[in-house]
């Protein structure tokens, strides 16, 4: 012991061991160009545009002379907010998408934790060929997926309904009553291969033996699913539920896609298309102020969510 404080503190003496503590790391140069390709797009592409949409949002357009005279912008404190928190079709917007949410999150989770699970069960063959087979959704952009199915759900051009109406089923999937599970449909369809595929990254991290011992004592497959893996692997179920708060509050795509063939999908059915359409009328103060106000209620939702599930998930 004594040997070794002495061998530590000669290197600690020694003009080398000095330039050691004192710089040996990289320098501060070559630090930040390592960050910088990371850090300028961050700033330029994110900090930025959130800062100016704060700045718009306390903005409000003035006039002097009447109706007809002179504009001008100016601060307006909180005067956007009070007009968004006061606006009806805002908050049918977000109820209309809560409800989405409530119903759609839970059951794409659902289906694509049983998929990881079934991949990683040494019962299943062709798990490669599965396995891509789920994800490929993924790797269609949202805008052409929701044409994909709006196609599927036209009464004149799908042979889905076509062959439904034979069976005398007669199913209206862009009705009042059905456009919004069509629309929950085509996110789910896009989504459950990636949520699935974090759930089964994390459970190729599970030790083996934990199953050889789980099955020594007796353990079915099914216990072994629901009793070892679901409990470990639930920081990434968390995970996924949070992306997926978020992704709810951010819906466009789809709704947007199938507005073009029904007249049951408002510009305000969800709250980006509020904000689009209130920006499409050059109001781009409340605007900024309706995508402040979603980026708030999706904080509160999403670190809620993590709070409340943190400690149980072992996060």
């Amino acid at each position: 012991m004594t040997d070794i404080a002495t061998r530590a503190t000669r290197v600690v003496q020694s003009p080398g061991g000095r330039r050691r503590l004192n710089g040996g790391g990289p320098r501060a140069g070559t630090i930040f160009a390592f960050v910088i390709p990371f850090f300028l797009p961050f700033v330029l592409f994110y900090l930025v545009p959130v800062g100016y949409a704060l700045w718009q949002s306390v903005r409000v357009v003035r006039r002097t002379g009447g109706q007809y005279g002179t504009s001008y912008t100016t601060f307006g404190g909180f005067d956007q907010y009070e007009k968004v928190l006061q606006n009806s079709e805002f908050w049918s917007s977000v109820g209309r998408i809560g409800l989405f949410g409530i119903v759609q999150v839970p059951v794409m989770l659902f289906v694509a934790l049983v998929i990881a699970l079934l991949l990683d069960t040494p019962l299943l063959k062709l798990k490669s060929v599965f396995r891509i087979t789920a994800f490929m959704p993924y790797a269609v952009p949202g805008v052409i997926a929701a044409i994909m199915w709006s196609y599927l759900y036209s009464p004149q051009l799908s042979p889905v309904v076509d062959l439904l109406n034979d069976m005398g089923l007669k199913p209206d999937f862009l009705g009042p009553g059905a456009v919004l599970w069509s629309a929950a449909n085509i996110s789910t369809w896009l989504w459950t291969g990636y949520n699935m595929l974090i759930m089964f990254s994390a459970l190729q991290s599970i030790p083996q033996e934990l199953y050889e011992a789980a099955k020594l004592d007796g353990a079915s497959n099914w216990a072994i699913a629901w009793r070892i893996k679901v409990p470990i692997i639930a920081p990434s179920i968390v995970l996924t539920t949070v992306f997926s708060i978020i992704g709810t509050l951010q819906l466009y795509a789809e709704p947007a896609v199938l507005r073009q063939i029904s007249s049951n999908i408002s510009s305000t059915f969800t709250p980006n298309m509020l904000a689009y359409a209130v920006a499409s009328g050059n109001n781009y103060q409340q605007a900024a102020a309706i995508s402040v106000v979603i980026a708030v209620i999706t904080f509160v939702l999403s670190f809620g969510f993590m709070r409340l599930t943190s400690k149980r998930a072992g996060l």
